[in-house]
């Protein structure tokens, strides 16, 4: 099979773990007789560097006419002092709505091999964790309406919080059938005491609930939520949130396995058609050094080849050869411990590669 896959490298340690994600890549295309077609574009501070927009046309034109999209990571201090709507990750914002990717899947895993950098408490995460976080994404408060009035109290800012019946309908069957192949468990979080936009996202998720028999709908409010995520991890199967509150809980859970250069993330759109990232950031105090982890871009990857493109055993080669490296006591810089064998980015990537 042939696939076309766009690779956003982006900015500081991006294009170095991007590097070796592909690496790997071929090593599965070599093995199974696949064909993985990469259109390099740019996004993120090097594409204003280059063309002085964040999202150039091109790129978004680019990634539409692929199978998929493997992002690295953008922004950087560099840009930091640029306005907001011109900043570095108002490309994620861009791609998002461009491509239709209205579901962020965040696994938080807490691989045995690494069990001793979670912060918890080691009865708590006994016998592992393995949560999925499902949050909207091209709704919610990010997309409203925003803007700056004057008051009785000098300039006020304000953004709007604001879902449609149909948004929260669709994330949550997304929901809902990730729970029916896991643990058949779904915890809705919003902040329904409150919020309008809460009780209508709280309403029309029990409707979907209906269709899903075999599946536990349980509603937390958000700050419930926090706390259970570090109480009683293990509770949790499958969370669907909204946009702001998920992008708040899928850092915690990812915190919660205490090793964020491990973790993945999909964001869907209708079709299967999606696109790729890690969840951790660009890390341009380390850029170019060969420090960075590829990890998580790498089973970032591997959740490609089994969402968008229907190969599971090839994912599962993906995320066994990791598993086999930490295994044998290799380990980055981030989740180095005394006893295990130091390696780089490159270093990483091939080992990795050699176990497909």
């Amino acid at each position: 099979m042939n696939y076309r896959i766009a690779l956003i490298p982006g900015d500081g340690i991006g294009p170095e773990v991007v590097t070796e994600t592909v690496k790997v890549l071929d090593k599965i295309a070599e093995k199974y007789q696949h064909q993985f077609d990469y259109t390099k574009v740019l996004a993120g501070g090097c594409a204003i560097d280059e063309t002085g927009a964040c999202l150039p046309q091109e790129t978004i034109d680019t990634c539409k006419e692929s199978d998929a999209v493997l992002l690295g990571a953008v922004g950087g201090w560099k840009w930091d002092t640029l306005p907001g709507d011109q900043r570095p990750e108002r490309a994620l914002l861009g791609l998002r709505k461009e491509l239709g990717l209205f579901a962020n899947l965040r696994p938080a895993i807490l691989f045995d091999e690494l069990a001793d950098a979670c912060p918890l408490k080691p009865e708590i995460v006994e016998g592992g964790l393995d949560i999925v976080v499902v949050r909207e994404l091209t709704g919610g408060i990010y997309f409203g309406e925003k803007g700056f009035k004057q008051t009785d109290l000098g300039l006020a800012a304000y953004d709007v919080e604001q879902y449609a019946e149909e948004e929260v309908r669709r994330i949550a069957v997304v929901a809902f059938d990730m729970a029916m192949k896991r643990n058949k468990k779904v915890t809705s979080v919003d902040k329904a005491n409150v919020l309008e936009s809460s009780r209508l996202w709280r309403r029309v998720v029990a409707e979907v609930a209906k269709d899903y028999p075999e599946v536990t709908l349980e509603n937390l409010y958000i700050d419930n939520a926090t706390m259970q995520l570090v109480k009683n991890p293990k509770q949790f199967d499958v969370i669907v949130t909204s946009n702001i509150f998920g992008d708040i809980l899928s850092d915690e859970a990812s915190m919660i396995t205490g090793s964020i250069g491990m973790l993945p993330s999909a964001s869907l759109a209708k079709g299967n058609f999606g696109m790729y990232e890690p969840v951790h950031g660009s890390a341009p105090d380390i850029a170019g050094q060969n420090k960075a982890n590829p990890m998580a871009t790498i089973l970032s990857a591997a959740m490609m080849l089994r969402y968008t493109f229907g190969l599971s055993a090839e994912a599962d080669d993906m995320e066994t050869a990791v598993k086999s490296v930490l295994a044998k006591g290799y380990r980055t810089p981030d989740i180095f411990t005394e006893g295990m064998k130091a390696i780089g980015t490159r270093e990483a990537g091939d080992l990795i590669a050699a176990e497909i």
